[in-house]
């Protein structure tokens, strides 16, 4: 049977249907990235890739690859020189103590059962202080001793055993009641002082004695190293402060003013500290360099512990049961709560309940305050420090006598015990001596990271 003319026009549709699909992966294969080149205006003539097409090929491939790099490198360099940007701002806020981190909306009252009680002391912890690195916890008691922990475990990791009366030259630690102690931020040095007159200093990894000042002429109440230097701070039941460099062992000068013991100090990074002043009713700013003090005066009775909250602010507590918010251009509070942990007494014969320590979660609106009264107190600060208001209570028995937040705000560490740190006017026989060891929760914010304010 013939084709038919119909049929040989099919078949021709067909070959230059297949033309078209061929001359459409021919220019496929001639995209970059192929093996195959055109030769010249013949499309049925195809040759591999010369080896000098081919290396100026991968030569622009290397080149395009570098330029994406460099482009990459520049964002992350701008990225890293915003990151710093921000750093330096808040640095230089911190400075001018105008950060405030309004944390306490977030912050939530702790579980009970995750609070732990570390003892190892015989007696009434009087003073601790946390490693720059919140893994370990040092603290001091009447019972003359020094304690490392370790935060995580829990674990004793050192003990400096106390001495006796009368062997101050042969024994390697205190022989009286230790009643203050810092740490350097570098962690290099640690000092304690005690009812001796005597400041001890101490290498704090190894808890070897390093050195020993005397100068005091009383009774070495309060030690703080100016922060990012080896400059140490002492004040004492003498009325004096003294200036030592202790990386030198050298002793710098003494500092004169209160008219009364000096019950409580501390300081920052800038080269001046802070002291509560007992019953001489004044809180003063010392500045080292100018060689001149700043006298505030506003609580009732004897001022008996301070913290500064940044450079510009503090909070101090006192026997009348009042807490103070100050700022260092203001020679009144800014915020004063009376009787802060309520009355004992009977009625009409009511006392308040002594506030003997105060604490500070640094540039935060966040402050803690502790008495015998079975409780600690968490306080929020209003906007530029002008108010305090009770956040919450968590019941702890005995007198509290030493409080410090962790350098990350995530726990707060409570020396406690049956007696007051400076003397014996009570006893608690159901309290237990020892470091509380307080969990502090923060819900996530709704509305996104913590919220720095500035204020004059």
């Amino acid at each position: 049977m013939e084709p038919s003319e119909a049929d040989g026009k099919s078949r021709k549709k067909i070959v230059s249907r297949q033309n078209e699909e061929i001359s459409s992966d021919s220019e496929i294969e001639g995209f970059p990235g192929t093996e195959k080149r055109k030769k010249g205006g013949n499309e049925d003539e195809e040759i591999e890739e010369t080896p000098q097409e081919k290396k100026l090929r991968l030569a622009k491939q290397y080149l395009e690859q570098l330029r994406e790099q460099e482009e990459e490198k520049a964002e992350d360099e701008a990225f890293g020189q915003d990151l710093v940007a921000g750093r330096l701002e808040e640095e230089v806020m911190e400075q001018k103590g105008k950060l405030q981190r309004l944390i306490a909306k977030d912050v939530q009252p702790p579980d009970p059962a995750e609070i732990r009680l570390l003892r190892g002391h015989q007696r009434p912890v009087t003073c601790l202080v946390i490693s720059p690195d919140d893994k370990h916890v040092f603290s001091a008691s009447k019972d003359c001793s020094i304690i490392k922990w370790d935060i995580v475990s829990g674990r004793k990791l050192h003990t400096i055993p106390r001495g006796k009366k009368g062997t101050e030259d042969r024994h390697i630690g205190h022989t009286a009641h230790v009643l203050c102690m810092a740490i350097s931020s570098d962690c290099k040095f640690l000092a304690t002082g005690d009812r001796n007159k005597l400041i001890m200093i101490w290498d704090p990894s190894l808890c070897q004695h390093l050195h020993k000042f005397t100068g005091h002429r009383d009774a070495v109440s309060g030690l703080s190293f100016r922060k990012g230097t080896h400059q140490l701070y002492s004040a004492s039941h003498d009325r004096s402060i003294k200036v030592w460099n202790v990386a030198e062992n050298a002793y710098v000068e003494t500092l004169f003013g209160h008219q009364d013991v000096i019950t409580g100090l501390d300081s920052l990074s800038r080269e001046r500290c802070v002291t509560a002043g007992g019953r001489d009713g004044t809180v003063r700013v010392w500045k080292i360099a100018e060689e001149s003090q700043l006298v505030f005066h506003g609580h009732g009775g004897s001022i008996d512990c301070i913290h500064l909250i940044n450079e510009e602010h503090m909070v101090s507590g006192a026997d009348d049961g009042s807490v103070a918010l100050w700022s260092v251009s203001k020679k009144k509070p800014l915020a004063l709560a009376r009787k802060a942990h309520g009355v004992r007494g009977e009625e009409g014969l009511e006392q308040p309940y002594w506030i003997s320590a105060v604490a500070a979660m640094l540039n935060s609106d966040i402050v803690a305050t502790g008495s015998h009264s079975g409780n600690l107190r968490l306080w929020s600060c209003g906007l530029g420090f002008r108010s305090l208001q009770p956040l919450f209570d968590i019941p702890l028995i005995g007198f509290v006598n030493s409080l410090q937040f962790s350098n990350a705000g995530d726990f707060l560490v409570v020396g406690a015990g049956q007696e007051h740190r400076l003397g014996r006017w009570w006893r608690i026989k159901e309290a237990k001596n020892g470091l509380y060891i307080i969990p502090l929760k923060k819900t996530t914010p709704t509305n996104g990271s913590e919220e720095p304010s500035q204020h004059s």
